[in-house]
């Protein structure tokens, strides 16, 4: 749950952006494409990501014209222009960026070098764009413990000297686009925050930290964006015998992983349904919107899944400067935070919310600020409660991997299993064989041992369906005719997975595959729901299932056809799964609304049994072994 604050104020927030705007046509004098792959991948890349204009530390020959502790030293002048405070003043320096100009000491260190500040507490937090919030909630945690009444957070990123073409050409990587993308995204900037335990009142506000909320789901992913390891994240630059085989085995140079940023999407916007459900936050009270979206490509993704959530944010609500200061990394929010107070007249009683995914390595963060009257008295009240009324108080929201024109009498309950999912998707990715595969130690006998324990699960999937229809009678017997149809479309799919074990080089014969303990308990659960009278609680084991097929199973295949040396046709089922599951929760979901107008009531059964289904279906998971 979030960290909540009742004694934190922002102060002041200041920036610091390099030099003058650089248009787009106007790249090419610092990080000039390489040939023609390189152009046409710029173009593509300024194509969708809606900037405009960015700013570089460097010069157009590309020598440093500020270093990086400059540009985070320039914020924090910028940001203690705006008050009374001196450095002398401070007693906290709080940092986050991918990393300073130095490996070592820490970047906060640096900074306070190049400031000359007097001794303080540092603190360096290195990451990417969620390093900026550990910095800011660091010093928010301080100020709100009584340790120091005034602190200064700072975020800063200057990747333009990583991008230069003196450095960028001799790697040959003319093609590579994973390491080419980030050149046209990122540039460099500063941003610097003030937080006090006394309120500094400015135009009669003060605006008050409410609560931060981060949650890494690093356990779960392989790496998305990253420096210092080889394109197949093998080796760390350190292993090489010298710098400059590890320069040119592309070891330095910065990657992201454009193909799971849509799922960094999908677990921030769920992060985001646990937090409404838990009462920290409605999206009809949020006055002001941040959102750090590294391309405006990925604004449309973000409205969607709100829309889906039922969490839709007004448009005009939306703020970001993406277009003209560019993508800075962890310095981002802090740098979008300063430009909008500067320009947007607040009132009291508004609430600015901010948004901040990072795609490292999946890494969602949120922060609520609150503008209060300056005369108001200063509230010591909890930021929220957990308590089951405020629970029932927030808005009814559809779980986002559904379809977005939910009936508003099933949104309660998907409300609930939106945030069941949360929990079970991320325990799903860290289970042993899943872990395996996302840590790059696949092979085909892990595969084939998979599909072996998973063959039988799955031939099950059509006899229970079947088996709960013979079970419904009375009203519930509308439902018997759709769940009839997708039995019947999935009843042969256990053919083609055990087809897939063959190619992998399985040779038991089908009727000699056996569930492993988690299988067996998973299945008995199931059989035994289905022969009791009208099992309607069995769709939300429908919802576990499906959903798996629908949000995980894509996500492996590319990683399993990395792994594992196996023609495309090994990988039927899951291929298959992924494109077709959302099809089979649409169905799904008019099973729901049959259900819940026949009887509502029945929304209890359906969430405990998708409950129970997690649990099990975790359990067979967990059974797979070598």
């Amino acid at each position: 749950m979030p960290t909540e604050f009742n004694r934190v104020y922002l102060a002041a927030a200041g920036l610091h952006l390099p030099g003058e705007p650089v248009g787009n046509d106007e790249m090419d004098h610092y990080i000039a494409p390489i040939n023609r792959i390189s152009s046409r991948i710029k173009q593509r890349i300024l194509a969708e990501n809606g900037i405009q204009t960015r700013h570089y530390a460097i010069d157009a020959e590309g020598n440093t014209v500020q270093n990086h502790a400059q540009l985070a030293a320039s914020a924090i002048r910028d940001c203690l222009r705006q008050t009374e405070t001196t450095l002398e003043q401070i007693s906290l320096l709080s940092v986050g960026s991918s990393g300073g100009d130095a490996l070592m000491p820490g970047f906060a260190n640096m900074i306070q070098g190049e400031l000359g500040a007097p001794p303080m507490q540092t603190l360096s937090s290195q990451g990417v764009c969620a390093a900026g919030v550990s910095a800011i909630e660091f010093a928010a945690q301080a100020i709100e413990l009584g340790t120091h009444r005034q602190a200064l957070a700072v975020a800063a990123e200057m990747p333009s000297r990583m991008f230069k073409r003196s450095r960028f050409a001799p790697r040959g990587y003319q093609s590579d686009f994973d390491a080419h993308f980030l050149r046209w995204m990122l540039s460099d900037g500063a941003g610097a925050m003030l937080f006090s335990r006394q309120p500094q009142p400015r135009n009669g506000l003060r605006i008050k930290l409410k609560w931060v909320h981060q949650k890494s789901f690093s356990g779960d992913y392989p790496v998305c964006m990253q420096l210092g390891l080889t394109e197949d994240r093998s080796k760390s630059f350190l292993d090489f015998a010298s710098s400059s085989e590890a320069e040119a085995a592309g070891a330095l140079s910065l990657r992201q992983d454009i193909r799971l940023l849509p799922h960094l999407f999908d677990v921030c916007i769920h992060e985001y349904v646990k937090l409404v459900e838990a009462g920290w936050i409605k999206s009809e009270e949020v006055d002001h919107f941040l959102c750090h979206y590294s391309s405006a490509k990925f604004m449309p993704v973000v409205e969607e899944l709100l829309a889906k959530a039922g969490l839709t944010i007004p448009a005009e609500r939306w703020y970001s400067n993406l277009a003209s200061r560019g993508n800075t990394g962890a310095a981002s929010i802090f740098i979008m935070l300063a430009e909008f107070l500067q320009k947007k007249t607040l009132r009291a009683g508004e609430k600015i919310f901010c948004f901040i995914p990072e795609s490292g390595r999946i890494t969602a963060a949120y922060m609520l600020f609150e503008v209060e009257d300056a005369n108001a008295p200063e509230s010591n009240q909890p930021a929220a409660t957990t308590s089951s009324a405020t629970a029932a108080s927030t808005p009814a929201i559809a779980a986002p991997h559904q379809p977005e024109d939910a009936p508003l009498p099933l949104q309660p309950l998907l409300t609930r299993l939106a945030s069941l999912w949360q929990d079970y998707r991320s325990q799903a990715w860290r289970t042993p064989v899943i872990h395996r595969l996302v840590s790059g130690r696949f092979d085909v006998a892990a595969y084939r041992n998979w599909t072996a324990q998973w063959v039988p699960q799955v031939k099950e999937g059509s006899l229970w369906m079947r088996e709960a229809v013979a079970s419904l009678n009375g009203k519930f017997a509308a439902l018997g005719q759709l769940i009839t149809t997708h039995a019947g479309e999935e009843q042969n799919d256990f053919m083609i997975l055990y087809q897939d074990y063959q190619a992998a080089g399985g040779e038991l014969p089908l009727a000699a595959l056996k569930r492993n303990p988690g299988g067996e308990a998973l299945n008995s659960y199931l059989h035994a729901l289905a022969s009791s009278p009208n099992p309607v609680g069995l769709l939300g084991a429908i919802y576990i299932i499906e959903g798996t097929g629908q949000r995980i199973v894509p996500a492996l295949l590319p990683l399993l056809r990395q792994q594992v040396a196996l023609p495309p046709q090994a990988f039927r089922f899951l291929e298959y799964h992924g494109a077709n599951d959302e099809h089979h929760l649409a169905r799904w979901l008019a099973a729901i609304e049959i259900t819940l107008a026949l009887d509502p009531k029945a929304a209890e059964a359906i969430y405990a049994t998708a409950k129970r289904t997690a649990q099990l279906y975790l359990m067979q998971l967990e059974h797979i072994q070598d």
